[in-house]
């Protein structure tokens, strides 16, 4: 609550609101992340207003009430959600070209240091409660009381005592406050001192919390209790679990990780929206000339479809996305995975799980017992995997899966060194297709830029490419959070399978002769198609050069 504690609970004393006494007994009954002045609220001996009356005397800033002030809309979206919740820093007014900024502890230098860079304007501290500044947070922000009231639901809270309220709304803030944020992913990371939540935006971790340490236990008790799967008592081995609930009549899956850390348990719940299915092949970054050629490929009859990526590339999006394409009624579709991450209507789904046996390997040999037309695998991870799936593909069946590979053409020569043989490599795919995700730019805020020469020189671009094209730049606005970007889409390499590449395959050319000749034949590079999107104001050139290698690399 309090960055500098031990001074003001001197400050506290000099004023003749407690005693030494109380200092030290509370001081030697304390935990050890634990606050003292926090303790003295609580019982009594002084109250929040006298705190923070205090701080803001002894700092010369004014002392504001809050819970009683009107703030107008258009003031509240000078300061970006996430910066508001990270430092607990509250805009009230606008005064002699300075921003009135309420602040739970004035003494906060990081946050009066910070403030001016991030909003581009100069700020006027005002201090209130800590409990004032909460409740206008979740009021003006979202993420109050009533909005997860009628905003969460889950299928188990039969079972919650009235103690654990606090925590149930903590923890459903957070749910709730995370997908309204459009955030990948939610990481509770237990530090020496202090609990910090961060919230994975557009690629980019943001944090939008510290808690006191003390919380953790209970926080990672509701979280396990609502997965249903997770041991409460089980601290010391990792944890997997899952978590369904509705947010605003939405079906959201969590997919939650327990680790054990040298603080103590470590979260990371992977948010895993439905609607993300709805997704087309326009949304996923394909532009309209490879839209063409990927809607040919999901309509052949056999063969393989890999996708090509590290971890956190978009890879399973665009699987979910294809099939999502040829979904219909005369095609049966079954998928194996792990985990299952979202469910999908009409396809037959099976889930790996290795403690049993059922290894992908296994789940595929009974999958073709089923006569299906269309078999996803979540990933080629051995020999046995991709033996199966190439048999599968040789025998009619049109097969869609992902390896970890940092181009297209790489795919190849990994295949064979988990022991395909590459006249089957050159027989079964039909193209492989890699991927990476960038920043899309602001819609509303992006503004027209130009490239340095640096970066013109990076991404090969000369002075005619730009005369015709629609050059964007991040800005920063409300609606992007000061960001400059909202959203991410995909930069594809797409490397079909013909004849030619065949031969080139069976002859054993190595991955970079296949990648020239691959280049030569017309395969446009992951940068080469970042370039476009440069050039057509999707995102920008930073985002591109630092997302792909360069081509001459």
């Amino acid at each position: 609550m309090y960055s500098n504690e031990d001074y003001l609970l001197e400050l506290i004393n000099e004023h003749g609101l407690i005693t030494a006494d109380d200092v030290n007994h509370y001081r030697s009954i304390a935990p050890l992340d634990g606050s003292i002045i926090t303790a003295l609220i609580a019982d009594y001996k002084v109250t929040e207003q006298q705190v923070s009356q205090v701080c803001a005397q002894t700092s010369g800033v004014d002392y504001i009430d809050l819970a009683n002030a009107a703030i107008a809309p258009n003031i509240l979206e000078l300061i970006p959600e996430e910066t508001v919740r990270r430092y607990n820093a509250v805009p009230v007014a606008e005064s002699g070209g300075y921003l009135v900024v309420a602040l739970a502890d004035p003494l906060n230098f990081e946050a009066l240091d910070s403030l001016p860079h991030v909003i581009g304007r100069e700020v006027t501290p005002v201090c209130a409660t800590p409990s004032a500044i909460r409740e206008a947070i979740q009021s003006n922000y979202g993420g109050g009381n009533e909005n997860v009231e009628e905003g969460l639901e889950w299928g188990g809270e039969e079972g919650a005592e009235a103690n654990d309220a606090p925590i149930i709304k903590l923890v459903s803030t957070m749910l709730v406050e995370a997908f309204k944020m459009k955030a990948s992913d939610i990481h509770i990371e237990p530090m020496e001192k202090s609990l910090r939540i961060r919230y994975r935006v557009d690629g980019k971790l943001l944090e939008v919390a510290n808690h006191p340490r003390r919380l953790l236990p209970a926080i990672i008790a509701r979280l396990k209790v609502m997965s249903g799967t997770m041991k409460i008592s089980e601290k010391r081995l990792p944890q997997d679990g899952r978590i369904q609930i509705q947010v605003g009549g939405r079906d959201v899956d969590l997919r939650v990780s327990s680790v054990p850390s040298n603080h103590g348990e470590s979260i990371v719940m992977r948010i895993l929206d439905k609607s993300g299915l709805l997704l087309g092949l326009p949304e996923l970054g394909f532009l309209s000339d490879d839209q063409d050629e990927f809607k040919k490929l999901l309509g052949l009859p056999d063969g393989i479809i890999l996708v090509t990526g590290p971890t956190g590339s978009g890879k399973t999006t665009t699987l979910y996305t294809c099939l999502n394409e040829i979904n219909r009624p005369d095609k049966k579709i079954i998928t194996v995975e792990d985990p299952v991450e979202y469910e999908m209507a009409g396809i037959n789904q099976v889930m790996v799980k290795t403690e049993i046996g059922m290894t992908f390997a296994a789940a595929l040999r009974a999958m073709l017992r089923q006569a299906p037309n269309i078999i996803m695998i979540g990933e080629i991870r051995d020999e046995e995997t991709a033996s199966i799936a190439i048999n599968a593909a040789l025998t009619g069946h049109l097969v869609f899966s992902t390896l970890h590979t940092n181009d297209a053409t790489s795919a190849v020569a990994r295949l064979a060194d988990i022991g395909v043989k590459k006249f089957l490599i050159a027989s079964a795919i039909r193209a492989i297709a890699a991927q990476r995700l960038v920043r899309k730019l602001c819609s509303v805020c992006k503004a027209p830029a130009n490239l340095t020469e640096n970066e013109m020189r990076l991404l090969n671009v000369d002075v005619n490419q730009m005369s015709d094209s629609s050059i964007y730049g991040p800005a920063g606005c409300p609606k992007c959070r000061n960001g400059g970007y909202k959203g991410r889409i995909g930069l594809f390499e797409l490397f079909k399978i013909d004849d030619e590449v065949r031969h080139m395959i069976n002859d054993d050319l190595s991955s970079p002769q296949l990648r020239k000749r691959a280049r030569e034949l017309g395969m446009r590079t992951l940068r080469e198609d970042g370039i476009r999107k440069v050039l057509s104001g999707m995102t920008s050139a930073s985002e591109v050069i630092g997302t792909t290698m360069s081509d001459n690399a």
